[in-house]
């Protein structure tokens, strides 16, 4: 994925902080950064959320891991980060720039994703190296696509790649629009499609398992808020969130 311009990063960093700083209303905003698989499972807890504090307003500031972290290295504001990996949390943990220890919430793994009706006759990873299908993949810089390389190696596949996306939802999009005929995307991905996606499982012995951390930004304007956030994440109610959506627990 190519790196975001300094305007563009200076331009969200203005909107975020807008958001976090002037509230709606008589309500206090949290933005929470976080990873786009988590998209499904992080709207259900943020209306959850928002139900047991009502005095509190969640914005969920979703996007490829990688971005997310070069968002708050450039400076825009974030209460809380949950990328879809380790590596960009521990990355901000070595810049100061978390409030505490991370905690890991939840776990993934990743499948092929299909279009309906399956028109490229995918069976396997093998057909990741048929350079007559148009074949995505996640940009290497964001989990979804290291991971998905890595996955390709462990199986010794070259993989013809005919786009790399900046996040998966951009990829399940495309794939669900049938400009794909396979990608690699992440289990709960394929899971919450509603019939818009085929899937097929990759094998546990080429699989990855995905661990998912989260924690208060260092420079959150409302650290206890954003503390009472994350606690809920890790509660029964957001653990159970996390299952409807798919994921496993850490």
């Amino acid at each position: 994925m190519r790196r975001l311009s300094t305007a563009i990063l200076m331009a969200m960093g203005l909107f975020l902080a807008g958001c976090s700083s002037s509230g709606n209303g008589d309500r206090l905003v949290l933005v929470v950064s976080a990873a786009s698989s988590l998209s499904d499972a992080f709207t259900e807890i943020e209306a959850a959320f928002e139900a047991a504090n009502p005095d509190i307003d969640v914005q969920l500031n979703l996007g490829g891991s990688s971005a997310l972290r070069e968002q708050i290295l450039a400076g825009a504001p974030a209460d809380v980060f949950a990328p879809a990996d380790l590596v960009p949390m521990d990355l901000l943990v070595a810049e100061r720039l978390i409030d505490g220890d991370p905690a890991t919430f939840a776990t993934n793994s990743l499948a092929i994703a299909l279009p309906p009706g399956n028109p490229g006759a995918v069976t396997g990873l093998d057909d990741f190296a048929n350079p007559e299908l148009l074949i995505g993949l996640c940009s290497e810089e964001v989990p979804c696509g290291g991971f998905a390389r890595q996955i390709l190696s462990n199986a010794g596949v070259a993989a013809s790649i005919d786009t790399n996306e900046p996040d998966v939802r951009s990829l399940v999009s495309k794939i669900e629009l049938g400009e794909l005929d396979a990608g690699i995307v992440y289990a709960t991905d394929v899971a919450s499609a509603r019939g818009e996606l085929e899937g097929i499982d990759i094998p546990a012995e080429f699989n990855v398992t995905v661990l998912y951390p989260i924690a208060v930004l260092a420079d959150s304007l409302h650290p206890a808020e954003a503390e009472v956030f994350v606690e809920f994440v890790l509660s029964d109610e957001g653990r159970k969130a996390l299952e409807q959506a798919g994921f496993g627990a850490p």
